[in-house]
């Protein structure tokens, strides 16, 4: 049942209104209404305005009901004021998207946020959808619509371009005329009060138009619209972000300009790694990403060839590729051989290639082309500069003809003004990304290599280690929930670390003393040499009011330890609570390495894990990684190899290798704790001891608050976790074990097997054609999904000591969000045995659960089998009247 997009009347509207246009010179609803007349648009346009009878020579109606046609998007350019009132007869007519372009809201303090707050209820009581306020506006080239006050327009293209910033917006736009850079869409957001990023790139990722996105971010509202909208677009299509706010500074200007919560920026590095995305961080490198993406270039690794007739620049590309990790390609000894032949003897014989400065466009084209079929070469930067012997022209031409039989990105770089010009022509015309210096040539192949790493992010998809040693997170929770009814939100260390033993995480145990004596006896019974530490909930860091003694060996010292402890904290900071001191025995590693785990709530992204060096000097050496929860082993080696740290864990003299495989698992345990316990705001792991033999936690501190009541479990988390809390085992009648689980990413292959067993009928009853085994999107498209979204839910048998896939039942969220369409397949020895009916009672809990109120699909009306089983589970079942091979059945949740 293919689902029509809710803002297809936004982009792909069949009639406008614009209220507010006008005759006067130069004023929004003017530029607004001349912009789409002249733009050529293709459908229904209709003026409103109650004080005029013509507009730009175009009849005008005093309302929406004097038109007496449906109008599917309305372009609202009236003062603040008289929008509640416009959005009300909206309503009312039945359109459904609307493009605020107005200012007077948010951004001018409270009496604005009323007025947008009425607006959006009043919207929302319509079901209309709408962008901005105080926006530019829309465009879409393809269909000719220029819903803007830009004077000018965009070339159809390829690029879809959504900001935050009108003025952006228009500077991008002028850029592109002279780099033919065309674009599929425009999209000026303003304040977002309805549609955000989220939305937008819902339908983006689906819009055969737009290969490649460019989003300009000051703020974001919703961080998990934000991530499952990006995930889903950066999977199949590059998606490059500009967001400004990086400094505190720079925060103040965004949120009030966009009216945005503007989170950590290294949360938001680390939220767009995770979701395949890639971040730029000047105006300029935004151009360069936005000229690489409109090529026709994919990157399929990141080994990149130069070739240059000048030295200098090859050092300067060279210079520019180490700054950002991209490693040079190893030309295979094949391609070595033939260069020796083919160029002088006096060429650089390796990577960069210096074909000498006496260059001809013949010697160009056989470096080009033998690096365009070494396998060891991902992609080729061509540099020129115009000396004596060489023809500019003629080389561009030589290389044009190469590109056009490779897929591998060329890049060019024909440095100087007017003797490359003519050149630079031509590399636009042929979509071949040309810039005028080795850096920025260099920083644009990154932008596509980055992407390509960033897909690796995104394909994780991390579950629980329960299977291995399930935490206890219902003791945990006791915890948590003590705590908080004594009205405390800081834990002592000795619940601290009991949250850590029920996540199995290895610590030292410690006992609180509360007079000399008791630490005397703890003393003794665990055994010298202790360390005593302070414990108040009013105190953070105990070493910097002196509330730590570490290393103590005497017994007759311990009593006289715990009094000055006392006292001097006591002296210190009076206002604090003591409940005593705490005894704990020494870690003595004498190959152990400090390092810091901790948890921080992000108010956009929710919580931020950062791994680092640890002990006291953390703050001063700024070692840390931060990464989004959840995790797996591949995103925890991820984050720790990022740190100075990771250099430690390796063997150093005589130090042997620390066990990074106990590090990686307090990672997991650390990622399990987040998502689990919604109530954990703040945790500190420092120091986190590590050697060869193990990792054991040394000092723990927590911060809880309570959670908001939610039917999520997770609402807490930007990205949705594995739902590990779905997965189940069943039985069939004759007692075959069978497990129903949440698909991943890896059991691609095992899904594509079981597609491929399937018979033929099976086969077509399923995707209504013939197919016979899933082609590489479908895969991707099947395996990686978003469970916030959609669920997948398979049935698996053990054979031969491997998971067999056996059944799939899988819903996708429509637009609406409220209903969803569903899809299901069972191999064929294993159908007629209840397994049908029990997937889809999982996979209707599932849904019922995320909130979903109906679930329909569409069956050929020959499957007789699905039929039955569709009336059994109580669908009701019509005939589609536009193609009666089909049968669409619907049930309410």
């Amino acid at each position: 049942m293919e689902s029509k997009h809710y803002l297809n009347s936004l982009f792909s509207p069949n009639s406008v209104a614009v209220f507010g246009a006008s005759n006067t010179q130069d004023a929004v609803g003017q530029v607004v209404f001349k912009n789409l007349l002249e733009s050529g648009y293709k459908g229904k346009l209709y003026a409103i305005n109650p004080k005029h009878d013509t507009v730009q020579g175009q009849p005008v109606y005093k309302s929406l009901h004097e038109i007496g046609k449906s109008v599917d998007l309305a372009v609202i350019t009236t003062p603040a004021k008289t929008i509640p009132s416009i959005i009300e007869a909206c309503g009312e007519y039945g359109v459904k998207t609307a493009v605020i372009l107005s200012a007077g809201f948010r951004e001018i303090g409270s009496q604005g946020t009323k007025l947008e707050q009425f607006i959006i209820t009043r919207a929302k009581r319509y079901g209309l959808r709408f962008i901005g306020p105080n926006c530019l506006g829309i465009m879409r080239p393809n269909i000719n619509l220029n819903a803007t006050f830009i004077k000018g327009t965009a070339k159809a293209g390829n690029l879809a371009l959504v900001s935050q910033s009108g003025a952006l917006c228009t500077a991008i736009l002028d850029w592109a005329v002279p780099n033919d850079v065309g674009f599929s869409t425009v999209i000026s957001l303003g304040t977002s009060a309805d549609l955000d990023f989220g939305d937008i790139l819902d339908y983006l990722v689906s819009d055969p138009k737009t290969q490649g996105i460019l989003l300009y971010i000051e703020g974001i509202h919703n961080a998990r619209t934000f991530m499952s909208g990006l995930r889903a677009a950066a999977r199949i299509k590059p998606v490059i972000v500009i967001k400004t706010g990086r400094h505190e500074s720079g925060c103040k200007a965004a949120m009030s300009h966009s009216g945005a919560m503007v989170g950590r920026d290294d949360a938001f590095d680390a939220a767009l790694q995770r979701a395949g995305a890639v971040r730029v961080a000047t105006f300029g490198q935004l151009f360069s990403a936005a000229k690489t993406l409109a090529s026709r270039y994919k990157a399929n690794g990141n080994r990149l060839a130069i070739i240059t007739n000048g030295g200098g620049p090859g050092v300067m590309a060279t210079d520019r590729a180490a700054d950002f990790c991209i490693p040079l390609a190893t030309l295979s000894k094949n391609s070595l051989d033939i260069l020796n032949k083919q160029l002088p003897s006096t060429w650089s014989h390796g990577n960069p290639i210096d074909v000498g400065s006496d260059a001809t466009a013949e010697r160009y084209q056989t470096a080009i082309e033998l690096c365009l079929k070494d396998p060891n070469v991902d992609a080729l930067l061509v540099i020129l500069t115009p000396q004596a012997m060489t023809h500019p022209i003629d080389a561009a031409k030589a290389m044009i003809e190469l590109a056009k039989k490779s897929p591998k990105p060329i890049i060019s770089c024909w440095m100087g003004g007017t003797q490359v010009y003519e050149s630079r022509e031509l590399f636009v015309q042929a979509r071949i990304p040309d810039f005028r210096t080795p850096e920025a040539a260099v920083e644009s192949f990154y932008y596509l290599s980055a992407y390509h790493q960033n897909q690796q992010l995104l394909l994780q998809t991390p579950g629980s280690l329960g299977r291995f040693d399930p935490p206890d997170v219902e003791g945990a929770r006791i915890i948590i929930e003590s705590v908080l009814a004594e009205r405390r939100k800081i834990l002592t260390e000795m619940e601290s670390k009991a949250i850590l033993g029920a996540f199995r995480i290895p610590f030292v145990a410690t006992t609180l003393a509360h007079t000399p004596t008791e630490a005397l006896v703890i003393a003794e019974s665990i055994g010298f040499p202790v360390a005593m530490k302070i414990d108040s909930p009013d105190i953070s860091h105990k070493s910097d009011v002196g509330g730590v003694k570490l290393n103590v060996n005497n017994p007759h010292l311990i009593r006289e330890i715990f009094k000055n402890l006392m006292q001097d904290v006591q002296t210190r900071m009076p206002q604090a609570k003591l409940n005593g001191v705490t005894v704990e025995r020494m870690v003595t590693k004498p190959n152990g390495r400090e390092l810091m785990v901790s948890v921080i709530r992000d108010p956009i992204f929710g919580p931020v894990i950062s791994f680092g060096m640890g002990g006291t000097m953390v703050e001063i050496t700024g070692d840390i990684a931060i990464t989004l929860p959840p995790l797996n082993t591949y995103l925890a080696n991820c984050t720790i190899a990022k740190t100075k740290a990771a250099n430690l864990l390796k063997q150093f003299r005589n130090m042997p290798p620390a066990k990074l495989e106990a590090l990686t698992n307090v990672m997991l345990r650390v990622s399990e704790m987040v998502c689990e316990l919604p109530w954990l705001y703040e945790m500190d792991i420092n120091p986190l001891i590590i050697d060869e033999e193990g990792i054991i936690a040394v000092d723990v501190r927590m911060r809880v608050d309570y959670a908001p009541m939610a039917q999520d479990r997770y609402t807490h988390m930007a990205i949705y976790p594995y739902p590990v809390h779905l997965v189940q085992q069943w039985q069939l009648p004759d007692g075959t074990d069978i497990t129903i689980r949440p698909i991943r990413p890896e059991d691609a292959d095992m899904e594509q097997e079981f597609v491929r067993n399937l018979s033929d009928e099976s086969r077509y009853f399923r995707f209504m054609q013939a197919v016979h085994e899933l082609t590489p999107e479908m895969l991707v498209r099947f395996t990686q999904i978003d469970y916030d979204r959609e669920m997948a839910l398979i049935a698996v048998v053990q054979f031969e000591g491997k998971d067999l896939q056996i059944s799939v039942a899988r819903y996708s969220t429509n637009p609406d969000g409220r209903s969803c369409e569903f899809a299901l397949v069972v191999a064929d020895q294993w159908q007629h045995r209840g397994l049908a009916q029990k997937l889809m009672h999982s996979l209707m809990d599932a849904a019922r659960t995320r909130g979903l109120k109906i679930m329909q699909g569409e069956v050929l009306s020959n499957n007789y089998g699905m039929l039955k089983l569709m009336e059994k589970l109580n669908f009701t079942m019509e005939l589609d009247k536009s193609d009666r091979t089909l049968t669409l059945v619907s049930r309410n949740l």
